[in-house]
Formats: C-alpha cells, sequence, structure tokens
C-alpha cells in the first residue's frame, strides 16, 4: 500500500497539472482506499471526500456512488453509525438511480456484473450496521428494495412491456431520455465543461421528476422506478395472514435471517462467512440436481444448521400456516424444502408446506372475477429436439380433472391458440420447453427468455403483459431450463415470476431442473388433484411432493411455487 500511495500521489498531482478532473478524482479515490486498507481512517475520509466533490463537480454519478460507499465504510470503522449510514444511503440513493438504464451491458464504462456486485456490497454493508444498531425494520426496508430493484433490472434487461399502450409509450419515453443523459455524462466525463455540467444537471432533474410522475400514473410501473425503501409497516399490510415470511440475507461473515410476520419483524444473525456459504449453496444445488450423487443430506444439513436451526423456536413460536421465502443471489438455485434436519431425521417440508416470494410488494392486485379453476393445457409441441412425453400426460389430467378446460398437445400446440386463449382460462399449463438462461439454450435451439410451442414458435415473456392474464390464478412451467450451476445471481428465476406476475398472474411453477418425465407428470397430477379437492396451493405442492419423499431429491423437489399461496385471496 505504501508504495502505491506513492505512484498515486505522483499520479494525482500530473492530474491536477494537466487539468484532468476525472483522473484527479480517480487518484483521490484510490489514495483513500488505500488509506482504508491500512486503517488510516481519517486520510481516508478526507480523500474520499475530496474525490465525491469532484465526482459532483463533473457529473460522474459512479464515482460519487463509489466515494459515498468508501465514507461509509471508514465512518463504520471508526464507529460512527451515524454517519456510516448517512452515507450508504446516499451511494444507494445514487445507485438506485444509475440502474434505470442498466438494460445496456456497459454503465459509464463498467459492465453490467461488477456494477450490480459493487453495488450489492454497499447495502451488505448497510445492513450490517443498521443490525449493529438495532434498526432491522430499516435493514429489511433497504434490503427489499435492493431486491425489488433486481428484478426491475431483469425488466428492463428483457425489455419487458406493460399491457396499458399509454404506459409503454411514457416509458419508452423516458428511457430515451435517460439515454441521453447517459451520452452527455459521458461525454462530460471525456472532457469536463462547467455549462455542460450545469445542462446535466437540469436535464437530470427532468428525468427524476418525470419518473415520478410516470410511476404516479401509471401504477403498474411504478416499481420499475422505485428509489426509494417503503415503510415496514406498509410491507406488512400485504403479508397473508398465519404466513411467515424468512429472508436469508449472507453478509460477509454471517448470514441475516430476517423472519416477518404482518405483526412482527426480527432478525437473527448465524455464523458463516460469505465465500464458504456461497460454495455450500453451489456444490448443495449440483448435488440435488444428480440423483446418483449421494451426499446431499450431508451438506443439506449443513444448510439446515446455518438457514433453519437459529430461527427454530420462533417459527415454532408463530406456529405458521405456511413458510414463504424470500431467496436472493445463488440461494435462489435451491429448495429449501429440501433443507435436513438431521436431530428430527426430517426435510423442511415435513414440517411446514413452503411457497416463494419474488420480493414484498406494496401493490396490492385489482379484484377480478373469480373464474372457475379451468386449465388451458400445451404439452410436447412438435417438432422438438427433446421429446417431452409425460407432458402429454399432465396435460391430459387437467383436462380430465377440471371440466371445461382445454388441451393441445404436439403439432397442435401453437403459439396462436396461446395469444387467443390464454386470457380466457385460471390455469395455463405450458408443459414444453421454456429457455429462461440468460445465455440462451442452444441444446434446444431457444433464444433466452422464450418458450417454445409447435413449429418452434418461440414466446417471448417479455410480451406476458400483452396476453391479458389479470385474471390468471396460476401459470405452470413444468419442463423450463435455467441456468444450471449455482455460480450465477439466480435472476432468471425471480425474474420470470416477477414478469409474470406483472402480467397479472397470481402464482407460477417453476422448475429447478428438468427432473425425471414421469415423476413430473405423477407429481402434477396430485398437484392439481389436490388443488380440485379443495387445498390452497402451497398445501397442494406439499402433499404432492410428500407423496415422492422417499426418492432421491432431484425427482421431487425441482417444482416451486413462487407468489400466492392461496386461492381464496388471489394475494400473497
Amino acid at each position: 500500500y505504501k508504495k502505491a500511495i506513492n505512484y498515486l500521489k505522483e499520479t494525482l498531482d500530473i492530474a491536477r497539472e494537466i487539468g484532468d478532473l476525472k483522473g484527479e478524482a480517480d487518484s483521490l479515490g484510490n489514495l483513500g482506499s488505500a488509506y482504508l486498507s491500512l486503517g488510516q481512517y481519517q486520510k481516508a475520509i478526507d480523500h474520499h471526500q475530496e474525490n465525491r466533490a469532484i465526482a459532483r463537480k463533473i457529473g460522474d454519478l459512479q464515482g460519487e456512488a463509489n466515494s459515498l460507499n468508501n465514507l461509509g465504510l471508514a465512518y463504520q470503522k471508526i464507529n460512527q453509525p451515524a454517519e456510516a449510514i448517512k452515507n450508504l444511503e446516499e451511494s444507494l440513493n445514487i445507485i438506485l438511480k444509475i440502474r434505470g438504464d442498466i438494460s445496456r451491458e456497459n454503465i459509464a464504462g463498467q459492465n453490467r456484473k461488477s456494477f450490480l456486485a459493487s453495488n450489492e456490497r454497499t447495502v451488505i454493508t448497510l445492513a450490517e450496521v443498521l443490525i449493529q444498531q438495532n434498526q432491522p425494520e430499516k435493514a429489511f426496508e433497504w434490503l427489499n428494495l435492493a431486491t425489488t430493484a433486481d428484478l426491475a433490472d431483469y425488466n428492463r434487461l428483457i425489455n419487458a412491456k406493460v399491457a396499458d399502450p399509454d404506459a409503454q409509450k411514457a416509458l419508452d419515453n423516458w428511457n430515451t431520455d435517460n439515454q441521453q443523459l447517459e451520452g452527455m455524462r459521458r461525454q462530460l466525463q471525456d472532457k469536463y465543461s462547467q455549462e455542460l455540467a450545469q445542462q446535466i444537471r437540469q436535464f437530470e432533474e427532468k428525468v427524476y421528476k418525470n419518473a415520478e410522475t410516470i410511476g404516479q400514473k401509471y401504477p403498474e410501473i411504478a416499481e420499475l422506478f422505485e428509489t426509494k425503501p417503503t415503510d415496514i409497516a406498509q410491507l406488512q399490510k400485504n403479508i397473508a395472514p398465519d404466513t411467515l415470511v424468512i429472508q436469508p440475507v449472507p453478509l460477509r461473515d454471517k448470514v441475516a435471517l430476517f423472519l416477518v410476520t404482518r405483526e412482527k419483524l426480527i432478525v437473527i444473525q448465524s455464523d458463516a462467512k460469505a465465500d464458504d456459504f456461497n460454495q455450500l449453496v453451489s456444490q448443495y444445488r449440483t448435488q440435488l440436481a444428480d440423483y446418483k450423487n449421494a451426499d446431499y443430506l450431508v451438506t443439506g444439513s449443513k444448510l439446515y444448521e446455518i438457514l433453519i436451526r437459529p430461527i427454530e423456536s420462533q417459527i415454532a413460536t408463530s406456529s405458521p400456516k405456511n413458510i414463504a421465502i424470500i431467496a436472493t443471489g445463488q440461494l435462489r438455485y435451491i429448495p429449501f424444502e429440501t433443507l435436513y434436519d438431521k436431530k428430527n431425521d426430517q426435510v423442511l417440508l415435513e414440517k411446514y408446506p413452503i411457497y416463494y416470494l419474488t420480493r414484498i410488494s406494496t401493490s396490492t392486485p385489482p379484484a377480478t372475477e373469480r373464474k372457475p379453476l379451468q386449465g388451458l393445457a400445451f404439452a410436447n409441441p412438435k417438432p422438438t429436439q427433446e421429446e417431452l412425453k409425460g407432458t402429454e400426460i399432465e396435460a391430459e389430467t387437467i383436462s380430465k380433472i377440471f371440466p371445461g378446460s382445454e388441451k393441445y398437445l404436439g403439432t397442435n400446440a401453437t403459439l396462436d391458440i396461446f395469444k387467443k386463449q390464454a386470457f380466457r382460462f385460471s390455469i395455463l399449463h405450458l408443459g414444453t420447453h421454456g429457455c429462461f438462461d440468460l445465455a440462451g439454450c442452444p441444446n434446444l435451439g431457444m433464444q433466452a427468455n422464450t418458450i417454445l410451442f409447435a413449429n418452434n414458435q418461440q414466446y417471448n415473456i417479455a410480451d406476458a403483459a400483452l396476453l391479458g392474464l389479470k385474471n390468471t390464478e396460476l401459470i405452470t412451467l413444468s419442463a423450463c431450463q435455467t441456468a444450471k450451476e449455482a455460480n450465477a445471481d439466480g435472476q432468471e428465476i425471480s425474474g420470470l415470476a416477477y414478469v409474470l406476475e406483472r402480467a397479472g398472474a397470481k402464482s407460477v411453477i417453476a422448475s429447478l431442473w428438468n427432473a425425471e418425465d414421469n415423476t413430473s407428470a405423477e407429481i402434477m397430477t396430485q398437484f392439481y388433484q389436490n388443488l380440485k379437492n379443495g387445498m390452497s396451493k402451497s398445501e397442494a405442492m406439499r402433499q404432492a411432493k410428500l407423496s415422492q419423499i422417499k426418492s432421491h431429491p432431484f425427482f421431487w423437489s425441482p417444482f416451486i411455487l413462487i407468489g400466492s399461496a392461496n386461492y381464496e385471496e388471489g394475494r400473497f
């Protein structure tokens, strides 16, 4: 660090001499980081404050966000939590503004992946400080906002549409303005000018004001612009009665386990270093997705000790009818119901019905006419590179269980019928290939974010809102393909559910990996029969899985229910 500091001081002198403001800011920021690493916190603070002042002057939002994040870290180290919180919150406010134009691969010269990774650290640091200061509600508000922003990014990444043409037009115009703003910022960083900096500030104000106005006018796109945490009391109102929401958040050397009901919120921390924990999650996912692997009980037991054991007594006290999990990052790749309690020789599913939420939303779906349970089922579209014979059984079952249902198999499972008929049915069952791996699915000849229909036609889920799904109770995707390794952020799983929820669907069933055809058919058949018998969606899924519990979880656990657990309420 000392050597680095000497070179950075020289760089700083040269940048000042030639009037390179961006170079000067970067040198100050790097010096601040070096002093932070050496434990010279006051020097770090001085340099980051200078860095921030220049970043503001030249309109370098990312530079300003970085300096605020580093100031937050330094204040945390010298035990000034109030200052740490203030700087970290300001940093996150800026980051959330920048994220609005995150659909391009590069954001202010930084690639999307590194941008998201660095910003995740900011919200984790803030959560740590708030938990230490006994402010778990505030920590949860920020984490829930960050989770929602993460899903809004996915919407932008795939360019998801909204149903109202006026809202779509307003969104398109806003995106055009936002891209122009990005271009002006890049121009300013290449060559600083006082006049351009002034223009940017005025234009920025217009763009952010428009976001607020559009969000108020068109509630269906408000979440895409959300930049302020929602008060916890408002979030809690939208949790179903008798439901306990658990959100595990990996911090640096702990996992924070948030437990939220309508009445209360608590957080309990569990010891687990971030790298070790991520490795364990990744290893577990690999073991579950391989029916020949017998080590899953050992790994599942270790994860149970980290994620469930510390909160067992609190769960028992709540005695919930349902547990709803909000999983983020790599945790989106594992079915929590498989976690193994070695002490009692039980998996979590044997104790509780479990379903998943993408986030806690304050937007309650509008009341809709309650339709009878009827299904529109598509299965094994032809031609296909990979047969899905078991899905034909699923489609047959739906048409038998729910009177008034319709099924389309093989060459009849066309996109045209899907587009014309989807809005009429409360259950949409798609026993077809879905590709939600962000890299696409070359083995199926499919593009990312698409569902396959007959004659190799693909439907892009970005257009889901145009299908008129406001009365859709459930969409089941029984053979979708997501990322194969748990080394990404799981955004394609939650993102898919989020897009369909925003299009109007109350719940989504997706599979975390392609399970064996016959078992899938048995589980789905049992699930629908349970629904017909009056069970809630979560209990129907639980009982269907329990009927196969003696087999390797590869067979019974990939299907997860995301969204509303109860049919009666039409909301979670």
